[in-house]
C-alpha cells in the first residue's frame, strides 16, 4: 500500500511544475540540476497524468518557439555560412530540450517516453526543412543552384546530430603533443 505525502507548498511536484512553466515561457527558472528526483510511487496515477501533461506542454512550447526562431534565422541568412551557423546554434538549443526530457530526476518511464517524443520531433523538423526545399525546387523560376547549396548546408548541419562536438575545442583539450598541426600557406 502506498502512502502519499502532502506538503504545504506542493513539494517536489510544485518545484517541478513551477520550473516547467517558467522554462517553457523562457523565464528565469531554477537550475535543472537542482530539481528533486521524482519516484513513481510518490504520487497517485492521476497526479502523474497531470505531471505528464505539464511536461509535455512545456516541451511542446519550447520546441515551437525554437522552430519559429530557426525559421526566422534561416530566412534571414544571406549566405550558406549564416544558414549553417543558424542550424548549429539551433542544434545547440535542442540540447536543453533533450536535457529536460531526459532529466535524471524523472522516473525512467517518463524519461523514455518524452525523450523518444523529442527525438521524433527533431527528426520531423529536419524532414520538414528538406521537404520545403523539395517543394521550392518544384516551382518554376526557382534558383536550383541555391536550393542545392541550401540542401547541402541543411544536411551537413543536420538537426538530428548532437551538438556536443560543437562545444568541444580540440585545441584547448588536447595535450600539446597531441594537437593537430596547423599549416599556414602564404602567397
Amino acid at each position: 500500500m502506498n502512502t502519499y505525502s502532502y506538503w504545504g507548498h506542493g513539494g517536489p511536484y510544485e518545484t517541478w511544475v513551477d520550473f516547467l512553466h517558467r522554462w517553457a515561457a523562457a523565464e528565469q527558472a531554477a537550475d535543472p540540476a537542482t530539481l528533486p528526483s521524482l519516484s513513481e510511487d510518490a504520487f497517485p496515477g492521476e497526479t502523474w497524468e497531470r505531471f505528464a501533461l505539464h511536461l509535455g506542454e512545456a516541451l511542446d512550447k519550447r520546441l515551437k518557439s525554437w522552430d519559429r526562431h530557426l525559421a526566422q534565422a534561416l530566412l534571414a541568412a544571406p549566405d550558406e555560412f549564416s544558414a549553417g551557423r543558424a542550424l548549429a546554434q539551433a542544434r545547440a538549443g535542442l540540447e536543453e530540450v533533450r536535457a529536460v526530457a531526459g532529466h535524471s530526476g524523472l522516473p525512467e518511464t517518463l524519461r523514455t517516453r518524452f525523450t523518444e517524443l523529442v527525438e521524433s520531433q527533431i527528426t520531423d523538423f529536419q524532414s520538414q526543412i528538406e521537404r520545403n526545399l523539395d517543394n521550392l525546387a518544384a516551382t518554376n523560376g526557382s534558383d536550383i543552384r541555391w536550393i542545392e547549396q541550401r540542401r547541402r548546408t541543411v544536411r551537413d548541419n543536420a538537426l538530428t546530430e548532437r551538438s556536443t562536438a560543437l562545444t568541444a575545442d580540440p585545441w584547448a583539450q588536447a595535450h600539446v603533443g597531441d594537437r593537430p598541426r596547423r599549416r599556414v600557406v602564404t602567397d
